[in-house]
């Protein structure tokens, strides 16, 4: 194994720059180690922990890192303010359906409905818990998610699977041995 080397605090806002230059590049990988480099000179740095989140959540449509989903809300954990964790849990869900939705597989809409309908549920606790003056961020982002939902024929609930029995009222029917 290597021993990684130490960001210096000072090379912190620089590093924090770079990494959502890497973002804007679609180089999540290379903006998530920027913001494990920052969190280990500075654990609670609250925007290196957002760029981490957001930055895990780029990575949710390319299978590069299988355990992202569960990283991102591992950081979510670390935010300090209540508005963050329900705003950023809903850009988490809301990430993940739109990964689910550009596959072509059986059932993606399905999927794509639940996590979408998780996220709407998580910026509406965050519209409730008040927002920063001029925020309106958890506001854009549901009404993101409603007008998918609305727009797109294949994101819709999963049907209830209803058990059917079949009875069949001749005593000596092919089930029974005669």
């Amino acid at each position: 194994m290597f021993e990684l080397k130490s960001l210096s605090k000072e090379a912190i806002p620089g590093a924090l720059e770079k990494a959502e230059r890497y973002r804007f590049l679609k180089e999540p990988v290379e903006a998530e180690s920027i913001c494990l480099d920052i969190l280990e000179s500075e654990p609670e740095n609250q925007k290196a922990i957002i760029t981490l989140i957001l930055s895990l959540t780029d990575q949710f449509e390319h299978s590069g890192n299988p355990n992202a989903f569960n990283q991102a809300q591992e950081a979510l954990s670390r935010l300090k303010d209540d508005y963050s964790k329900m705003y950023y849990a809903g850009i988490i869900y809301e990430r993940r359906a739109k990964a689910y939705l550009k596959q072509s597989a059986p059932g993606a809409g399905h999927l794509a409905y639940h996590w979408f309908t998780k996220a709407m549920e998580s910026f509406e606790k965050a519209i409730d818990l008040g927002r920063p003056e001029n925020n309106q961020d958890a506001i854009l982002r549901w009404n993101t998610c409603a007008r998918i939902k609305m727009r797109n024929p294949d994101v819709v609930p999963q049907p209830e699977m209803k058990e059917s029995v079949i009875m069949d009222d001749d005593p000596s029917g092919p089930w029974r041995k005669r």
